[in-house]
């Protein structure tokens, strides 16, 4: 690993890119599409492309049973 030190010429124009990464569930006990972001907040997700917007803290009980599904849900979902 190299540390850029400011002025560095190199340093300049160099864009990070950091990508968000999120687990998503189905809690069949609740029939809930379940969110696990990058932070460890979970959060109950409506099965809408604006659901992400619309999110609700979720904590997880005994009776939860989350089963994880594919990635690709999250479009349709809208999680970024």
């Amino acid at each position: 690993m190299r540390v850029v030190q400011a002025g560095d010429r190199e340093a300049r124009g160099m864009t990070i890119l950091r990508k968000q990464v999120v687990s998503i569930f189905v809690d069949r006990s609740s029939r809930q599409w379940i969110v696990l972001d990058h932070e460890g907040s979970f959060w109950a997700v409506p099965p809408n492309e604006e659901g992400w917007n619309q999110r609700q803290p979720f904590t997880p009980t005994d009776e939860s049973e989350l089963e994880p599904v594919p990635g690709h849900y999250r479009h349709t979902l809208g999680v970024p």
